[in-house]
């Protein structure tokens, strides 16, 4: 009887060291880069449509953007963070082309070339 429970303790320790690590799922892996196995964890669906800029983003459409809330989501302070920054940079960009179209236009007329000739 105690060969069994000594048995059952070592099978026991055995069963929790490789729970608790790594092993196994290191052992269930493919070498081929698929999937190793199905986890349980799937991909959220996406409740709301994908989050896109439009190809000439201006700062209101920076300020328009909403993500989803997820459980393993990013943080939102970071993200509002980043997204401020992207629109104070957006911002500056388009005062600084304005400023350069501006003084082209003006200075356009100056350096024409004459065609009467």
């Amino acid at each position: 009887m105690s060969f069994f429970l000594v048995f059952v303790a070592v099978l026991l320790a055995a069963v929790a060291i490789l729970a608790g690590t790594d092993l196994v799922p290191r052992l269930l892996r493919r070498r081929d880069g698929e999937q190793p196995f199905d986890d349980g964890f799937d991909e959220p669906v996406a409740s709301l449509p994908a989050v896109l800029l439009p190809a000439e983003a201006s700062p209101a459409d920076v300020d328009r953007i909403r993500f989803a809330v997820g459980v393993r989501g990013y943080r939102m302070d970071q993200v509002d963070q980043v997204l401020d920054e992207l629109r104070d940079e957006l911002a500056r960009k388009d005062s600084v082309i304005a400023r350069l179209r501006n003084e082209l236009e003006n200075r356009a007329p100056e350096h024409a070339p004459d065609r009467q000739a």
